[in-house]
């Protein structure tokens, strides 16, 4: 009888800690949040604007995969497969518009992490009541429409009256037909990137040198290193964890042209498109002409899978050299 009993209440023993502890957990949650509640109600913007705008029009991925049409809706339309995807990897520009889209991303990211590394130590050498002024406008730009930039772009590049080639025919040089020349595009696009991205970057790594403990520098200055010593031995190699965070998230984004800036900074300039097209670009003309929802959004669709699989990967490899410096 009495090991019967003991049967019995075993499982609602063991049932009955299982219980107490799902409870317990629970109980350890709703203490966490309530204890960091302010943070949790300053992070909820940010969550409904990614909810929103981020989450909610997940369900429009279906266009990428139909033959959208307006009548129809979205989940009345035909499916069409993989049709509205054969529309960016045929024909003559597919090539040109990859190969413009990656070469450019890479010139941004490696150029814009190495100025932006160097703005960043140099106000940190910057006494305090200048910092300010500096920071402000290093930053400024970051906050300016494309549009705006392009006509000031324009008042540069302008054939019959540009700054530059006035400037030119002062010192008695032929003016110089930019929005036909693709030679200089190359350099122009990427000033333009760097004038206006770099501010944001350095702002970043500024705050991560504010970060970086004084006493290593008083060690190595007692020691008698020099500031480009002190540059290279201490501030970037403690750095490097924030560069390569930075540079994995820029790597996600290898796919994606800045479309604002290689469209109204050429001014859409047939010319010039062997040059500056890239695969925003490209596939919003043909949307234009097209009228092709579909394969819009088989475009964005593939630029997204192709961004998470360089983000994966490059965090892959970053964490087989040195797991500390990893997202994840």
């Amino acid at each position: 009888m009495m090991e019967n009993e003991t049967r019995l209440t075993m499982p609602d023993t063991a049932a009955g800690k299982k219980e107490r502890r799902s409870g317990s957990i629970v109980t350890r949650e709703l203490h966490h949040f309530w204890k960091n509640r302010e943070l949790f109600l300053l992070s909820l913007p940010g969550i409904v604007y990614k909810l929103i705008f981020a989450y909610l029009p997940m369900i429009g991925l279906v266009i990428a995969f139909k033959n959208y049409r307006y009548d129809k809706g979205i989940f009345g339309s035909d499916w069409a497969g993989l049709k509205n995807f054969k529309y960016l990897f045929t024909g003559d520009a597919a090539w040109r518009i990859t190969r413009n889209t990656v070469l450019y991303n890479a010139g941004y990211i490696i150029l814009t992490t190495c100025v932006a590394l160097l703005f960043a130590i140099l106000l940190n050498e910057l006494k305090a009541k200048y910092t300010k002024f500096y920071q402000t406008s290093l930053f400024l730009p970051h906050f300016l429409s494309w549009v705006l930039v392009g006509y000031i772009a324009y008042a540069f590049f302008n054939h019959s009256d540009g700054f530059l080639n006035r400037l030119l025919e002062s010192f008695g040089m032929n003016p110089v037909a930019w929005y036909q020349n693709t030679a200089p595009w190359p350099f122009i696009l990427v000033i333009f990137h760097l004038w206006k991205a770099v501010g944001f970057s350095t702002l970043i790594y500024f705050a991560g040198i504010i970060g970086i403990n004084s006493e290593y520098y008083e060690a190595a200055r007692i020691d008698g290193a020099t500031k480009t010593q002190m540059a290279f031995s201490i501030t970037i190699p403690l750095l490097a964890p924030l560069v390569i965070i930075m540079l994995i998230l820029s790597i996600g984004s290898m796919f994606r042209g800045d479309f604002g800036l290689h469209y109204f900074i050429p001014n859409n300039s047939g010319f010039i498109f062997g040059t500056t097209d890239v695969i925003d670009t490209y596939v919003y003309r043909s949307l234009r002409e097209l009228g092709n929802v579909g394969m819009s959004a088989a475009t964005g669709f593939y630029q997204s899978v192709v961004g998470l699989i360089l983000v994966l990967t490059a965090n892959g490899i970053v964490k087989k050299i040195n797991p500390d410096h990893s997202l994840w």
